[in-house]
């Protein structure tokens, strides 16, 4: 009751409701801006690796185990081990794209019809055309699938005919040469990150192999497993399956150094924010100790009725960690209601500014990310609510070590 009283009292009461507000709102934006900047983070994260990994494998096989028959026996032990639920031999490898008004570098990438129908991401994201030509033909037939940037780019569209360039397609008795041949678009994709709409073209396999002068050999075998974050110790069991002469790496080997970067970017961030609530939380002490200053007299007289030290240091304690509770939870709910809107927010802004927030070109996405993880906002309201506590008993402390008989000598 005292506790509440002394907040709520105005200034001419000796009371310091201004700074008390100044400090809950300075909490509450440092906490919402935490959850914002770390849901945001968290659903990038989740949204680039399930697009990366969606097109891409999860483990990769290469070695000796990927010639001919012993290739095939090896998918099919590989496709046996609990959790994996995809095993593709693949074919992939630069070449220039020759279109009717443009000329482009790609990635052409070849996989059996069965496999591309079995990657979701593709096959479930098919913007022009259809799949239903792709692999028919002799050595797979002609048809390709390209990216939509890509093909924009190139000025083609499904039914119409893309020169290929491979490098290094023909071989001869002086080495390889290049090889050009016309290839049927049958049907564009588009994933929604640029780095893949505008650089990939699916090829059927045989055909790859023959193109790029793979004859009965791939490049690796592409492993998809049910949870990508259990990759890394499933490449024992995924070796044992591949035989002595496959060599097995994870997709963390293979792009090491982006998500790497990412992690780490992300650990320094959320250190940074929870200095910038810490800092926030420090505005108690500046308006606890000007409260504790204007109510000496009132400790004083408590202290006399027979209030303790205990007393009196938990009255000031709750004044200032009500402030703290109350900012936490007020930032809480604001953080959280901003992540779940955060599209609807980012058409209004834009709307408002005519001007592009979130530009595909440079993110790879189309919207800006928000994945709100319980974990992550449980860390971050108790660290909150931990400097608040501790902000408070300072003041608190000092509070409770005041001698009635000096505060009431001048009185």
């Amino acid at each position: 009751m005292l506790a509440g009283r002394y907040l709520r009292a105005k200034r001419s009461q000796g009371g310091v409701a201004l700074i008390s507000v100044i400090s809950f709102i300075g909490i509450m934006l440092a906490v919402a801006v935490l959850i914002i900047v770390m849901s945001v983070m968290n659903g990038f994260r989740a949204e680039m690796l399930t697009r990366i990994l969606g097109f891409q494998g999860h483990v990769y096989v290469t070695g000796g185990v990927l010639d001919g028959v012993e290739r095939d026996a090896a998918v099919q032990r590989l496709l046996q081990v609990p959790n994996v639920v995809q095993a593709a031999p693949i074919v992939e490898a630069q070449a220039i794209a020759l279109g009717p008004t443009q000329i482009s570098g790609a990635i052409v990438r070849g996989v059996t019809p069965k496999d591309l129908q079995a990657t979701e991401l593709i096959s479930g994201n098919i913007t022009k055309g259809s799949l239903k030509d792709f692999g028919v033909g002799e050595y797979g037939g002609e048809t390709i699938v390209i990216g939509e940037r890509l093909a924009q780019s190139l000025g083609v569209a499904p039914g119409d005919v893309l020169g290929l360039i491979s490098p290094s397609g023909g071989a001869t008795a002086f080495g390889g040469t290049p090889m050009q041949k016309e290839y049927v678009v049958g049907a564009t994709f588009s994933v929604g990150m640029s780095q893949y709409d505008q650089a990939y073209i699916f090829m059927p396999f045989e055909q790859a192999q023959l193109f790029f002068g793979r004859e009965g050999t791939a490049d690796a075998i592409e492993v998809r497993v049910t949870d990508p974050d259990h990759a890394e110790r499933m490449k024992a069991a995924i070796g044992m399956a591949a035989g002595p002469a496959g060599i097995v790496t994870d997709w963390t080997q293979r792009d090491s150094s982006f998500w790497g970067a990412l992690k780490i970017e992300r650990n320094v961030m959320r250190l940074i924010l929870m200095l910038l609530v810490a800092i926030a939380a420090m505005n108690i002490i500046s308006g606890l100790v000007m409260l504790v200053k204007n109510k000496g007299r009132d400790i004083a007289i408590l202290r006399t009725m027979g209030a303790g030290q205990g007393s009196i240091m938990r009255i000031f304690f709750m004044s200032g960690a009500a402030v703290g509770v109350l900012g936490t939870i007020a930032g809480l709910l604001l953080g959280v209601l901003f992540c779940v809107y955060i599209e609807q927010i980012q058409d209004l802004v834009e709307w408002a500014t005519g001007a592009t927030v979130f530009s595909s070109d440079v993110y790879f996405l189309s919207h800006i990310p928000a994945k709100v993880d319980a974990a992550e906002v449980l860390i971050i309201t108790a660290w909150a609510l931990g400097m608040s506590f501790v902000a408070t008993l300072a003041p608190a402390w000092r509070a409770s070590r005041i001698d009635p008989v000096e505060a009431l000598r001048y009185e």
